[in-house]
């Protein structure tokens, strides 16, 4: 089941070590099947307080998104995004083809 990796970014420091970050993360995700669905963008916040930018990564599994954020070369350039930005960032499971709202309520629907 596809993984994202979904993080909110806040006071990005846009300087020479983001810019580096941002040309090395492409090669890698490569080996564990990552790629970019959401990275920052125009939001049109519709409901509530919204700050930041989002970033989700979809994987093949959460096996390979871990294996991802702990592998050598990402901890490498790891740094260069925590030391010049604030950021929360998840793991989290695709749902299902067909998934229905209530299936989150397993039993209780019945």
């Amino acid at each position: 089941m596809t993984t994202f990796a979904v993080a909110r970014l806040h006071d990005v420091q846009l300087g020479p070590p983001i810019v580096e970050y941002l040309r090395r993360i492409d090669d890698t995700l490569e080996p564990f099947g990552g790629r970019f669905v959401l990275h920052g963008g125009a939001v049109e916040r519709i409901e509530g307080e919204w700050t930041g930018d989002l970033v989700a990564i979809a994987f093949p599994d959460r096996a390979a998104a871990r294996a991802w954020y702990g592998s050598a070369a990402y901890q490498a350039i790891l740094p260069l995004r925590t030391h010049h930005s604030r950021s929360e960032v998840i793991f989290i499971d695709a749902v299902a083809d067909g998934h229905k709202a209530t299936d989150i309520l397993g039993d209780l629907a019945s």
